[in-house]
């Protein structure tokens, strides 16, 4: 009975990393232009990611629910939230994020292999009224706040969008750019 037991235990000790929350802090010690500091928190048993960038007046936070297929980023020198469906062939799937943020940690900076992966998109100027479509993650962090749905705008060429974007960069992996299509948008 005392070996099942000292069996179990080890069995949980072993298993409960992999279904807890963890937070990865990955720095931009140079902060020339760069993105003052990320922070990756992966809650394996929701199925949720939350990246938060802490840059001054151009911070953000983005959460990625993989259950819902829906992201959003609260933008708070806009003070308003972002909400996109996600797209997988683009966006990395939670294991592959949380792989390569731990990547991005031991390295310090971004990585030496291959460019990051771009989305553009184009913000709705309607705000939505019902946030509870989008899941309880999501509609949380949006509460309160002007919320706007974003399409995905296919190619990189965007000249109608070029001065008027708000790019959210992740990790060096990912780089998104919200734009809008008027100057009183958002």
């Amino acid at each position: 009975m005392k070996v099942t037991m000292l069996f179990l235990g080890l069995l949980a000790l072993f298993i409960a990393p992999g279904l807890a929350n963890y937070n990865i802090n990955v720095n931009d010690n140079d902060n020339v232009a760069g993105s003052g500091q990320q922070r990756v928190s992966i809650n394996n048993a929701h199925n949720v990611a939350n990246v938060d960038n802490n840059n001054g007046w151009n911070s953000w936070n983005s959460i990625w629910d993989y259950e819902n297929s829906f992201a959003a980023t609260r933008l708070f020198a806009k003070k308003s939230c972002i909400v996109h469906r996600m797209n997988m062939e683009v966006m990395p799937s939670i294991q592959t994020l949380d792989a390569l943020a731990k990547q991005q940690k031991l390295q310090g900076k971004g990585p030496a292999g291959s460019p990051p992966k771009n989305m553009v998109f184009s913000i709705n100027p309607n705000q939505v009224d019902d946030l509870s479509q989008f899941g309880n993650n999501i509609a949380g962090m949006c509460q309160g706040i002007p919320t706007f749905v974003a399409e995905e705008i296919p190619g990189e060429n965007l000249p109608l969008y070029s001065e008027k974007c708000y790019d959210a960069n992740i990790l060096w992996i990912l780089n998104m750019s919200f734009c809008r299509t008027t100057e009183e948008q958002f």
